[in-house]
């Protein structure tokens, strides 16, 4: 009667536990076979600033704020040319040499005067330290009574009287200076020059001939043409339409045609008081917008086609999304950070441009957007999970 009990009891409890290995079974199966969540880039929704720009209507142009024609301040024979056309120079960078051979020989003797002063400036200044030293131990002498106070007195003077010479030698120095100084100013006069970063557009003199500078109301053709370049503008055309937006100060981003992928910050420096009426072309005002840096890695030339996208208006600490998050019909892809889902969000938009639109309505303030909208199954409702590092702020 017991053994039948036992076996209606252990029934239930073989069954229950099937029942659990086949629900544990069901569940790693849905583990291991579930879709993975999208990886997605996401921006995170900020303040800043929102800008609105106008283009110009042509191709603009390079062109250089300064061109110099330069001369030597002295007449003479050009002894040597250090430069060529098209060369990029650095200021103080020589450009060309007249003969001055008297004048280094000048030089070398006040070189040579000053070397022999600082040899004898640092022997009477050596012996003016030993004078000193030995001053010093004769005081330290003198009080234990073991020299005389005239003993001390003349190791004293002698210490003041090589001091005294090693004074008057290195004053020699300072004389030997100044012929060296005086020698090489009339070098420097001999010697043409850059004021300025530039480039060397022209050169008129050639080895041998004569230089001299122009005499007032006589024009000589200058023996180098200078173009600065360390201040190039852009001059570009203007459509009259949006002339009335464009303010000097105001910020602008420029692009070459022979720089390609890159822009560079700049400002406009001068808008033209007149409309240019040209036949066939649109009516336009010439704007100049100058660097706000000029570019070090790339050869920027005068006459490069430019373009200038100047900015006339700025939303500032405004919401703002990357303009390439927005889906046809003001859509964005909001991150749900509780579920990992994906959903849809209508917005409200102000001031755009091509990097940055203004939300007005339908985000807040550290919202997280899908960026990478042309990612195969991101759509709303999809589960997704933000690439490491990748989450914009």
């Amino acid at each position: 009667m017991v053994l039948p009990q036992q076996n209606k009891r252990g029934f239930p409890l073989r069954r229950t536990a099937a029942i659990a290995a086949l629900i544990l079974l069901a569940l790693a199966a849905w583990y291991f076979t579930r879709p993975q969540p999208l990886p997605v880039v996401l921006w995170k929704v900020e303040r800043g600033v929102v800008e609105a720009t106008v283009s110009n209507t042509r191709a603009g142009t390079i062109k250089a704020c300064r061109r110099a024609k330069l001369a030597p301040p002295a007449g003479g024979q050009i002894s040597q040319l250090r430069v060529k056309k098209g060369e990029r120079v650095v200021a103080n960078q020589v450009l060309l040499t007249l003969w001055n051979d008297d004048l280094q020989a000048q030089e070398r003797l006040a070189q040579e005067q000053l070397g022999t002063a600082q040899t004898q400036a640092q022997q009477a200044c050596m012996q003016a330290d030993l004078a000193e030293k030995e001053a010093g131990r004769a005081r330290q002498l003198k009080e234990r009574g073991f020299i005389s106070a005239e003993g001390l007195d003349q190791k004293a003077s002698a210490a003041k009287v090589n001091r005294a010479g090693c004074d008057a030698a290195r004053s020699q120095i300072e004389q030997n200076r100044s012929r060296i100084a005086v020698a090489r100013a009339g070098l420097d006069r001999m010697v043409l020059r850059a004021p300025f970063d530039g480039v060397v557009a022209d050169i008129s003199g050639e080895l041998g001939e004569y230089a001299t500078p122009s005499p007032p109301g006589i024009p000589t053709p200058p023996a180098i043409d200078l173009i600065d370049d360390r201040c190039l503008f852009v001059s570009a055309p203007i459509d009259e339409v949006d002339a009335a937006n464009i303010k000097a100060g105001q910020v602008s981003r420029i692009t070459l045609d022979a720089i390609k992928g890159k822009s560079f910050a700049g400002k406009v420096k001068r808008v033209a008081p007149y409309v240019l009426e040209l036949e066939k072309q649109a009516r336009t005002v010439e704007v100049e917008v100058e660097f706000v840096e000029l570019p070090q890695a790339e050869n920027l030339l005068v006459g490069y086609s430019a373009d200038a996208e100047i900015v006339h208006t700025t939303h500032d600490k405004v919401l703002r999304i990357p303009t390439q998050a927005l889906l046809e019909g003001k859509r964005v892809l909001l991150y749900r950070p509780a579920d990992g889902v994906l959903e849809e969000r209508a917005v409200t938009t102000g001031l755009s441009n091509w990097e940055h639109t203004e939300i007005i309505s339908g985000l807040n303030e550290g919202d997280q957007i899908v960026m990478s909208l042309d990612q195969a199954g991101v759509k709303a409702g999809a589960h997704v999970q933000p690439e490491i590092g990748k989450v914009g702020k």
